[in-house]
């Protein structure tokens, strides 16, 4: 049962946002050799000025045992 919640910028549309859960969803079945029925794609924006706050340093500073693909910015 994979859950995946993808935090961005906010300013996507809903067609990029759609797009993005339908590619994510695709690569999870065939990486994982689940069912469609068993994803779930979760799209979470965030203002700019926020980020720091509210995702790099909960989500990849503070998780970073989690992270297989580290971003490549500071923004300290």
């Amino acid at each position: 049962m994979p859950h995946i919640v993808v935090k961005l910028y906010s300013g996507r549309s809903e067609e990029q946002k759609a797009k993005l859960a339908e590619e994510m969803t695709r690569a999870i079945i065939e990486t994982l050799r689940c069912s469609d029925s068993s994803v779930s794609v979760g799209i979470e924006d965030v203002e700019p000025t926020d980020w720091t706050e509210k995702v790099y340093q909960p989500d990849i500073v503070g998780k970073a045992d989690t992270i297989y693909k580290k971003p490549a910015y500071d923004p300290a």
